[in-house]
């Protein structure tokens, strides 16, 4: 008998698909288990899991408009919700519908063989050890409750301490890993991209082969957990297999995003290039897509996770329909009411076969796949120390967009410049860069770095893009369950600062002297003063800085009548202030306590003059003091 699988997200935002999960269920597809995979709410899942059978058990297609507001009367017990269900109160669908509800009050829910729980980054800890609890609730007896991932390798001790389950450390690249026996090695698995169907979750990088060309990092940087996830280097893993199964079964992908950790260090450089341009990343490279609704279709026929693909079909008419004339669209809808295919949760894989006829004739009139430029990104940064004109010529021969140079401390400056003009030497202009800060860097320093890639975007006519991203110990027992690590050259309002700015720019900062001029500071002494700044003059900096104002006037001509100078205002009581009374008053700022109310009180006027300007939380035409 095949096994029940359930393969779960926790309920975190995050930018890219749970790739150890998609090999996992490729693995058990194979094993011709039944697959499922959920990211979201796990309360209501269970709801959906008992709704489920309850349609199973009355066969009643007309009820399938309704499913969720039964699964909502599963999860809540309100009769309200049926009360909006016609004829459905006091029938024998309502009495059935009860005993769903008693089952989920009382944790009889439906049951899984293997259960998965992958695990992100240690400052989601909490929603991280609170979906492993859960998740036991959906192992049978005699079931197993995996948990792995990057969490789980660098505190597996305290995932244990907080669920009494043994996460599994590192990669699962061993013979045997999930079924003993077994020759698949699970990390070099392809991807399953259709478990991304099942769900509503929506991942921003949607549209990309991911995947790994190595694995590892020869180099062992005490801020980087890459030594402790990837222990063994790995020089060469072949890709082109993957890809070629990923396009068979689910179509080609635009993007090609590799999460190597250090590619230049791999001395099978020259082959791994070779092999992108082979799988279609050549320079100039162009992307045909295939047809959803062929992919949809094709895998429903093969019975390839029947219940995402449902799912996938029901979206594809109701793209249809909002593609049509009000009067088309009705004719349509009636034609899906008479096959059974409103909502994915009532919808059969007979009668989607039956519909193609006359749903793929609309689709394919209604929807043209335009060609694309594709584009392939090392994401995790390239090793500037590593950098060599021979490499950089190779890399020119792939479609990279944008290549990414990691430049993690200042003492880096003229390795890094170096490494950007030699890939602008060779005609790679789109770049990026990682700025790690709140280490063991100097706030000013950031802004050096900066400035820096600024200065070098309009000498070379490139494009850097900069994102700053602050340090976090991820396995410090004080702070690897949250987000307050200071370093040691930081302190809170400066870490608040560099935020509020980010915030404003989208958390990157790209070439535009003065959008950086405007952001940072025009020089290091305006950037100290953004530092000490209080946060809604920040934020709302071009209201309450006049300075500002006037020194960009030709690109700023909308005013408004809450406009000030309160920044300055403030800026000239701060300076003013005596050295002992300034260091006072910079140890209470340092703390950024005033939303909380605690900041130290002192019976000095001068003092509690300029702390009343961080008092200020939203754009006012006076001064509230």
């Amino acid at each position: 008998m095949n096994r029940k699988i359930l393969l779960i997200e926790p309920d975190y935002k995050n930018k890219y698909p749970p790739m150890g999960l998609m090999k996992i269920a490729t693995y058990y597809r194979r094993c011709k288990d039944d697959v499922r995979f959920f990211k979201g709410n796990l309360k209501k899942f269970v709801a959906q899991l008992l709704c489920e059978e309850y349609y199973e058990h009355i066969q009643n297609e007309s009820l399938g408009k309704y499913f969720s507001k039964l699964v909502e009367y599963i999860r809540t017990g309100k009769y309200a919700v049926l009360d909006t269900i016609p004829n459905f109160r006091n029938s024998e669908f309502e009495e059935k519908i009860k005993l769903y509800r008693k089952r989920y009050t009382n944790d009889d829910i439906p049951k899984f063989d293997v259960v998965c729980v992958t695990t992100l980054f240690t400052f989601y800890w909490k929603k991280t050890v609170d979906t492993i609890n859960f998740a036991k609730k959906f192992c049978k007896k005699d079931g197993k409750l995996m948990v792995g991932g990057i969490a789980s390798t660098i505190l597996p001790e305290q995932i244990f301490k907080e669920t009494e389950v043994h996460p599994h450390i590192g990669l699962l690249d061993h013979l045997g890993d999930l079924d003993e026996g077994n020759t698949d090695i699970i990390d070099e698995l392809p991807l399953d991209y259709s478990i991304l169907e099942e769900i509503d979750y929506k991942y921003p990088v949607n549209n990309a082969y991911l995947g790994y060309m190595t694995r590892g990092c020869p180099r062992n940087c005490s801020f980087c957990a890459v030594s402790r996830l990837e222990p063994n280097y790995k020089n060469y893993i072949g890709l082109k297999k993957q890809l070629k199964y990923i396009e068979e079964h689910f179509g080609s992908q635009k993007d090609l995003l590799l999460m190597d950790n250090n590619v230049f260090a791999s001395n099978c450089f020259d082959k791994i290039i070779d092999e992108i341009k082979e799988c279609g990343f050549e320079r100039g490279a162009k992307y045909q897509p295939k047809s959803d609704y062929d992919i949809a279709m094709n895998n429903i026929r093969n019975d390839y996770n029947i219940r995402g693909y449902c799912k996938k079909m029901i979206k594809l008419y109701d793209d249809i329909s909002n593609k049509l004339s009000e009067v088309q669209s009705g004719d349509f809808y009636l034609l899906r009411e008479k096959y059974g295919l409103l909502y994915a949760e009532t919808s059969k894989k007979e009668a989607i076969i039956e519909f193609d006829e006359i749903a793929r004739h609309l689709y394919n009139k209604l929807f043209k796949k335009l060609s694309r430029a594709r584009y392939i990104d090392f994401n995790q940064g390239v090793d500037a120390r590593l950098v060599t004109k021979q490499k950089m010529k190779k890399l020119s021969e792939i479609n990279i967009r944008p290549l990414r140079i990691a430049f993690d401390h200042y003492s880096l400056k003229d390795i890094y410049e170096k490494a950007v003009r030699i890939a602008v030497e060779y005609g790679i202009k789109d770049l990026s860069n990682y700025l790690l800060y709140n280490f063991e860097d100097k706030p000013e320093e950031l802004y050096y770095r900066i400035k820096m890639n600024i200065d070098l975007c309009e000498e070379l006519d490139a494009a850097i893009y900069s994102f700053p991203m602050k340090y976090h110990p991820i396995d410090d027992p004080k702070y690897f369950m949250n987000r307050d690590y200071i370093g040691k050259h930081w302190n809170r309002k400066f870490i608040r600062a560099i935020q509020a700015i980010l915030n404003s720019t989208k958390g990157k900062i790209g070439r535009g002297k003065s959008f950086f001029e405007e952001a940072f500071g025009k020089d290091i002494n305006e950037y100290n003063k953004l530092l000490w700044m209080p946060e809604t003059f920040i934020i709302y900096r071009r209201q309450y800085d006049k300075e500002l104002r006037e020194r960009l006037a030709e690109r700023y001509t909308r005013h408004s009548p809450n406009d000030s100078d309160l920044a300055n205002e403030w800026w000239g009581k701060f300076s003013q202030l005596s050295p002992q009374k300034l260091e006072k008053a910079k140890n209470i700022i340092a703390q950024n306590k005033f939303k909380d109310g605690e900041y130290e009180k002192t019976n000095d006027k001068d003092i509690e003059d300029v702390l009343s300007y961080y008092k200020i939380y939203r754009p006012t035409a006076e001064k509230q003091i």
